[in-house]
């Protein structure tokens, strides 16, 4: 997919309302998305979800802790669409010989 993310507005209730560079646009829950641990940890404090930035050199969202979400997936979960699947890597090996 790569499609990049160009804005991103935080909602209430760990939502967050995103605009993909082709025009897509929609709220996702993180909530249903994370468990809030880890690096994910501090998104619990919903004034520092708040926080969340477009980094354009990765194309997707971000805190400052270094947590991000995969831009991918968050097209899949705005549009409905699934992520396109990897070949294995001995169909892969096998198309090459």
């Amino acid at each position: 997919m790569l499609k990049d993310i160009i804005e991103v507005i935080p909602q209430d209730n760990y939502q967050l309302y995103l605009k993909f560079e082709d025009g897509q646009k929609g709220i996702i829950n993180v909530n249903e998305l994370i468990e809030f641990t880890g690096v994910f940890e501090p998104l619990k404090d919903l004034d520092y979800f708040r926080t969340v930035k477009v980094n354009s050199e990765w194309g997707t969202i971000h805190w400052n802790n270094g947590a991000d979400l995969d831009p991918d997936v968050l097209y899949s979960m705005v549009t409905g669409k699934s992520i396109p699947k990897y070949r294995e890597i001995d169909e892969y090996e096998k198309s090459c010989s």
